[in-house]
């Protein structure tokens, strides 16, 4: 491998799983055993997103996890006192600070972090204080940048939800700029993640960023599973990652 290119990471959410375990309200599929799976096929984290609703993980699910899970637990929360309460008790290794919606399918955008720099300032000094490492969830904006720059958070993360939902010109457009913000950011000192939308389809240009470290995807591993099962469709997401990262070298 190229020395000048770090590897890359992936980060499986397992939420979705969580979500056909609701539908029926029996205590199976167990997003915790997908975690324990995705570990074993390749995954260097799992991240859950505790949603105020509780429309898919429940508390317990990040309580058992974290006992059992031999990688990394990457928690999404909003900023709020409850989340941050909930998350200094268990202290996982990493939070992401995301936006949050009850009426939203999925998170819809970046975390305005120019618009609440104060509340979210203070939850990164909380987090940090607990001895947990906190990203922040952001659209490719130079705004958002500097203001995440401000709050001392070390990671971010890009939403490439625009990306992923556009094709042709304006999907090129859209991963440029993802481009050019990914090497700002890098140079900016933070450590710069990037998901949601990701495919096998559309994953390989955005693993070919070579700022970026690590991707967080979840729904796309979830639905492919259906057809090829899960620890296929983990380390097929994790070959196309790999092999987008080193094609072109």
């Amino acid at each position: 491998m190229p020395s000048k290119l770090s590897a890359i990471r992936l980060g499986v959410n397992v939420d979705h799983v969580a979500t056909l375990r609701q539908a029926r309200g029996t205590p199976y599929p167990d997003p915790v055993e997908a975690a324990l799976i995705s570990a074993s096929a390749g995954a260097e984290s799992i991240t859950m997103h505790l949603r105020e609703d509780r429309r898919h993980i429940q508390d317990h699910d990040i309580e058992r996890l974290l006992r059992v899970s031999p990688v990394p637990l990457n928690l999404e929360m909003a900023v709020t006192p409850f989340m941050l309460d909930f998350a200094c008790r268990l202290k996982p290794k990493y939070v992401c600070l995301v936006p949050e919606k009850r009426e939203e399918l999925t998170t819809e955008g970046g975390l305005d972090v120019a618009g609440q720099l104060a509340s979210v300032k203070s939850a990164c000094a909380r987090l940090a204080k607990a001895g947990i490492t906190v990203a922040l969830f952001i659209d490719a904006d130079p705004a958002q940048l500097k203001a995440t720059k401000a709050t001392g958070a070390p990671h971010i993360e890009i939403h490439t939800g625009t990306y992923a939902d556009t094709s042709g010109r304006k999907q090129a457009a859209e991963l440029e700029r993802i481009t050019k913000f990914a090497r700002i950011a890098k140079k900016a000192g933070l450590e710069v993640h990037a998901g949601h939308g990701l495919t096998l389809q559309n994953v390989g240009a955005i693993a070919r960023i070579p700022e970026i470290e690590e991707l967080n995807i979840g729904h796309s591993i979830v639905s492919r599973s259906v057809f090829v099962g899960f620890p296929a469709a983990v380390a097929e997401m994790k070959r196309v990652m790999v092999e987008a990262r080193y094609a072109a070298k």
